[in-house]
């Protein structure tokens, strides 16, 4: 799975388990239902004092193993897209390989 992946099946797990806000939403658009997931995700998030990809994960992950290998991939992808060292990166984010 890659983090947009993460992201969509996070979002409906979250909607899944929010039937207020699907209560709420349901006669919107679909681009405008999907738009107000995604804030009450965030919003979400910011409450939790979390990123949004972290609640993502914690979301659809099984089991506190796979979060934890869930996040490394994560931070895996970060550390190339900014093209740095992997353990220059741990190092920096104080990061467990």
């Amino acid at each position: 799975m890659n983090t947009l992946e993460w992201n969509e099946a996070a979002l409906a797990k979250y909607l899944a388990t929010h039937p207020t806000l699907r209560d709420e939403i349901s006669a919107l658009s679909p681009k405008e239902q999907q738009q107000q997931v995604q804030w009450a995700f965030e919003d979400e998030a910011e409450s939790q004092g979390i990123e949004t990809w972290e609640l993502a994960l914690e979301l659809i992950a099984e089991s506190p193993e796979q979060l934890q290998s869930m996040r490394l991939e994560a931070h895996r992808q970060v550390a190339e897209a900014l093209g740095m060292d992997w353990e220059e990166y741990c190092g920096f984010n104080d990061i467990q390989p």
